[in-house]
């Protein structure tokens, strides 16, 4: 592996823009991201500016989200609580505790108490909210807010059977399964409940293990994965791989196994060229991430979502010394 850190931090620079407009969706996710820049120049420190104020006027008084802004600024649908409202919530919890300046960390927690205000019916939606409200009350172990946003998780969560065939809350693995397991690692944490950090230690020997194939990665496809589906299955996402990089960084340390250690430096191969087609899922020439790996090479485009997915997983593999 080799540090591209110059390399991503040029793509980052060019995230998340569209040529049909902008999402919350991306926008927050770059948030995080830039926010965990280890040494950002000032272009992405004024790229953390930007994409605060924009997460920020996204949310509505009474808790709800728009997601979706054309390119003349105006917003062009109805707020709501998708994803985008539980990724706003994420992206808020990271600024609050972690941007540059104090006005910064304050305008974001205020957001964050708004829009912590909602719920939203969807796991997914309620894991990435999580995320965020882990970050906050890290932070202030009084804020309520975040505490009851976490509450509600292991609530809608509930136990899981490390024993069963299929160790997991809903039917079919989705996308961004990772992030399942990385959020109750944090609200096991945050809620100082060790049997939740277990539970869900053991729902990431799992998912590891439906997502590997021999030697390398073979993540969960667009469509989904039930119980005893053939791998390699397509089209894979990198948002799967980012996701399963953040769960088990998280896991590792949590615990210092080193087998979580080993996990992130295959989802950082998956990139690199150790996946079910042996191409590379990132564009050497700019650091941009392609959209999907198919069973005959990988999708040319090189969308936010993926890119942003590049970054994220590369500044995993770097943080934990795994890229030299």
């Amino acid at each position: 592996m080799t540090d591209d850190t110059g390399l991503f931090e040029h793509a980052l620079l060019d995230t998340p823009r569209r040529d049909h407009g902008y999402c919350v969706d991306d926008v927050a996710r770059a948030l995080v991201i830039v926010l965990r820049q280890p040494a950002p120049s000032l272009g992405v420190t004024r790229l953390a500016v930007t994409y605060l104020d924009f997460t920020l006027a996204a949310v509505q008084p009474d808790g709800m989200v728009h997601n979706r802004m054309s390119v003349d600024g105006t917003w062009s649908d109805e707020p709501g609580v998708g994803d985008w409202w539980g990724r706003a919530l994420w992206g808020l919890g990271i600024a609050a505790t972690t941007a540059p300046t104090h006005s910064m960390r304050q305008r974001a927690l205020d957001g964050f108490r708004v829009a912590a205000q909602q719920r939203s019916p969807d796991l997914m939606s309620l894991v990435f909210a999580s995320l965020g409200a882990c970050e906050v009350l890290t932070h202030d172990p009084s804020e309520q807010a975040a505490r009851n946003v976490l509450v509600d998780l292991l609530t809608f969560v509930g136990p899981i059977d490390l024993d069963a065939t299929w160790p997991w809350p809903e039917e079919r693995l989705r996308y961004g399964n990772g992030h399942v397991v990385e959020a109750l690692l944090a609200a096991g944490t945050c809620l100082q409940q060790p049997d939740v950090e277990r539970q869900a230690l053991g729902m990431l020997e799992f998912l590891l293990a439906q997502e590997t194939n021999g030697d390398h990665l073979s993540p969960t496809p667009v469509g989904g994965r039930s119980q005893d589906e053939p791998k390699p299955a397509f089209d894979q996402q990198p948002i799967e791989v980012a996701a399963l990089a953040d769960a088990c960084t998280r896991a590792f340390e949590l615990t210092q196994d080193e087998r979580w250690l080993a996990a992130v430096e295959r989802c950082w191969a998956w990139f690199v060229d150790a996946n079910d087609v042996a191409v590379s899922m990132y564009d050497h020439a700019t650091g941009a991430g392609y959209d999907g790996l198919h069973a005959t090479g990988h999708n040319l485009n090189q969308g936010a979502e993926s890119t942003i997915a590049a970054i994220s997983t590369a500044q995993r593999a770097r943080g934990l010394g795994l890229l030299k």
